[in-house]
């Protein structure tokens, strides 16, 4: 059945077919998709239809949080600038979404002026109103860090008596259509602010669904002792556990995002390797971009197809005649009921399912009698889409990846300055010590002399021990067999199965790197090689 995987002829076939993913998803969409969106008024009731723009798009990172927790802080801290509109502030000074993207002439685009081009995926925000569009605008910049990504900021979500003042447009409902089509959606907090606003809940349940894209970041953290900072860490767990409702903890990244200087030092280092996790997640986006927009395909096909059940299913049950206010009351109380019909008739997970209430809400405005009947044909051409247009589409990714490797790496601003600072903490520990010094230095030789002595105990023939008394002597640290048989490996430089008394020194030193608590690297770096024996 999936022959064609191995086979070169089919494999250029199937590139004539789909010369890249996004060209693929594109057809995909638009012959198998959109045809049974548009007949089953998916558009009504969920999302706009995508467009060509949608699919092209740049990785897109969504900021969210309450006022003052730092995102636009974030920003400049990625970028290492300012950008045309930025605003901060103790209050809520970011009223608007700032969609920060890349431009050769920096300056603003308006809300109005940004969803009528045809280039940008921004034109179906148009049916969120001129209350919205007034609070939407396109921040140009010329940043290295954009030509791989753009940045969302969002209004600062309020609270207390703030949150009762109505914003004038569906901000939950702008919160969910950046959500369906971005990459990564960054929850920012306070850690002296964890109190989550009812308004900050509803934005929070708005994200429902895209819990894989969600990171959580506690912000401000170099503020409070490490004391505070543990009982802060254990709120927010707690916090987020009520509002998120999934089983798993969430991964929250602990630091202090800006360019002042450190209040309280103590955990200087947990910041350091939490901003470098941060930033791997973030520059792996570009590289799986098309991964993702697959992801929200299915998704989107799955949701399409059970919305067509559903259609079908209250228009099957409607009379021809009389009666029809009363039964259409009737169905919307019992959609549950019919939720489990469908769920059992055509084997549809109950996770596919769009949420209930919210559905009986929308249905209240609809004419039932104007839904149409399933369509099976409309239905099994999704079905084989997902069955093997998308197999094939999947074969194609690895090699994309492969080939724009360097075209998808996100450059410039924080990124460049951590990945190149030699003040960050694992440039001068584990592994990485040793990594600046002159290129005669060699740092297994301070404590070679040490090393020195244990191996001269080991009764050396020419100047090397046997592979038996090597290991004898390894095991001695108690580290996992798995472990040993590693650094084993990487010390064995001459790969003889014998250790002269270089290659043992540079054992117990990677030995020592794991018992103080660091990664063993996968292949030796050149520094830790003896200096006599680089090529």
């Amino acid at each position: 059945m999936f022959s064609w995987i191995n086979s070169n002829s089919n494999r250029k076939k199937n590139s004539e077919l789909y010369e890249s993913v996004v060209e693929g998803l594109k057809r995909i969409y638009k012959t198998k998709i959109y045809p049974l969106e548009e007949q089953y008024l998916f558009h009504e009731f969920h999302s706009p239809p995508f467009e060509d723009a949608d699919f092209d798009a740049k990785p897109m990172v969504l900021l969210v949080g309450q006022y003052s927790t730092g995102k636009t802080t974030f920003i400049r801290y990625l970028l290492e600038r300012d950008f045309p509109g930025i605003r901060i502030g103790p209050e809520p000074t970011t009223d608007r979404f700032i969609a920060v993207m890349y431009g050769d002439q920096e300056g603003i685009i308006p809300g109005n002026a940004l969803v009528v081009d045809p280039k940008k995926q921004f034109r179906p925000l148009a049916k969120f109103g001129n209350a919205f569009l007034n609070r939407l605008q396109c921040s140009s910049v010329n940043s290295p860090i954009l030509q791989q990504i753009t940045i969302i900021d969002t209004p600062g979500i309020l609270s207390g008596e703030k949150q009762r003042v109505d914003r004038g447009y569906d901000f939950t409902g702008v919160l969910e259509w950046f959500a369906e089509r971005v990459d990564r959606i960054i929850l920012l907090f306070d850690a002296h602010k964890l109190d989550i606003s009812d308004e900050f809940r509803r934005s929070i349940e708005a994200l429902r669904g895209h819990d894989d894209k969600i990171r959580i970041v506690l912000n401000k953290a170099d503020m409070i002792d490490q004391q505070q900072l543990m009982r802060v860490y254990g709120a927010l767990m707690w916090s987020l556990g009520k509002v998120l409702n999934t089983p798993e903890v969430a991964r929250v990244y602990i630091g202090s995002f800006w360019d002042q200087p450190l209040q309280f030092i103590q955990n200087r280092k947990l910041f350091e390797a939490e901003e470098q996790d941060l930033f791997s997640d973030i520059t792996s986006l570009p590289r799986n971009a098309a991964l993702r927009k697959l992801n929200d395909l299915i998704k989107r096909a799955r949701l399409a197809k059970v919305h067509a059940y559903i259609i079908s299913a209250l228009r099957k049950e409607m009379p021809s005649m009389f009666g029809k206010d009363s039964k259409k009351k009737e169905l919307i109380k019992n959609l549950g009921n019919i939720y489990l019909d469908i769920e059992r008739e055509y084997g549809v997970p109950a996770g596919d399912f769009p949420d209930l209430q919210e559905m009986q809400e929308k249905l209240l405005h609809h004419d039932f009698i104007k839904f149409p009947p399933l369509k099976k044909p409309l239905l099994d051409s999704v079905d084989r889409m997902l069955a093997e247009d998308i197999a094939k589409l999947m074969a194609l990714i690895p090699q994309e990846q492969l080939d724009h490797k360097e075209e998808t790496q996100v450059k410039g601003g924080a990124f460049n300055s951590v990945a190149e600072s030699p003040f960050g903490y694992k440039r001068g520990e584990g592994v990485d010590a040793g990594s600046m010094e002159p290129s005669h230095v060699w740092i297994v030789d301070k404590d070679k002399p040490k090393y020195d002595e244990i191996f001269n105990n080991l009764n050396p023939i020419d100047n090397k021990i046997t592979g038996a008394a090597a290991k004898t002597e390894m095991i001695k640290s108690n580290l996992p067999n798995t472990i040993l048989s590693r650094i084993w490996k990487l010390s064995d430089l001459d790969k003889d199965g014998m250790l002269d008394s270089e290659e043992f020194a540079l054992a117990m030193h990677l030995m020592q790197i794991k018992l103080n608590g660091h990664d063993l690297p996968q292949e030796l770096p050149r520094h830790l090689i003896p200096p006599n024996r680089r090529k």
